[in-house]
């Protein structure tokens, strides 16, 4: 009987890429500054519609996709994570998934001139392309209203939960979930996770931050401990590959 893999779920912006890919493509505005009136649409429940009009300021100001292709290139990743990739994509006891609320643009440009994107099994995140005209068109990649820890574009915990159920379907199941991130939005997914699962927060992040919080509730009277996995705080992804390499 084949061994069951170990899921490995990352996040993109400042956990594979030190940066946040969406707001770094803002420096090709003029003097890197968000017209007024798109920063008025700005809102942390609905990332997708403020970037949309963001990249149609860029297509306004005669930005072209082969000068965002070169700024996204300009990104670097964070101190590890490269190797971290490499060894979990060539090794046959890891399945590797990215959800992300960036977009599919910057994700495959980032991966595919890094050589990474052959150790990826799927990437969940906001489908994006570059009409006939160059301006580029980014879409939810799901509309929701079940999670209030979430985006309405992008709920984390849904999308792990469905590729889980997929995947089973197809007679694959997991024998653990390992899950890295760094912000606010990662947490559903780990609410998701179990006892014999792994939570790889990084150090000086919201994700962080917030399991914090959590655990310092724990033991209240009324208050239960959500968080069933273990945590496993980084900020060198050679740390990750580690934990993992023991398992």
């Amino acid at each position: 009987m084949t061994e069951k893999k170990i899921l490995v779920s990352l996040d993109f912006d400042h956990t594979i890429i030190d940066d946040n890919s969406d707001t770094h493509v803002t420096k090709l505005l003029p003097n890197g500054e968000v017209p007024e009136d798109t920063k008025s649409m700005y809102s942390n429940k609905n990332w997708t519609r403020y970037m949309g009009a963001i990249f149609e300021d860029l297509h306004k100001q005669g930005v072209l996709a082969a000068q965002i292709h070169k700024c996204m290139h300009e990104i670097e990743f964070t101190q590890g994570m490269t190797e971290l990739i490499k060894y979990l994509g060539t090794s046959d006891r890891f399945e590797v998934i990215i959800i992300s609320d960036s977009n599919s643009i910057f994700i495959d440009t980032i991966l595919e001139a890094s050589d990474l994107k052959q150790y990826v099994d799927e990437v969940y995140t906001n489908p994006a392309e570059f009409d006939c005209n160059g301006c580029l068109r980014i879409t939810n990649y799901h509309t929701q209203d079940w999670c209030d820890l979430s985006t309405i574009n992008l709920c984390k915990g849904h999308i792990l939960e469905t590729h889980i159920a997929k995947q089973k379907s197809n007679g694959i199941q997991y024998q653990k979930i390992a899950y890295i991130g760094d912000g606010s939005n990662d947490l559903c997914a780990c609410l998701k996770l179990g006892q014999d699962d792994l939570i790889f927060p990084r150090r000086g992040f919201r994700l962080l931050k917030k399991i914090e919080a959590i655990k310092e509730c724990n033991g209240q009277e009324d208050v239960p401990m959500p968080l069933e996995a273990s945590i496993h705080p980084w900020d060198n992804a050679l740390h990750i590959e580690e934990v993992l390499h023991s398992l």
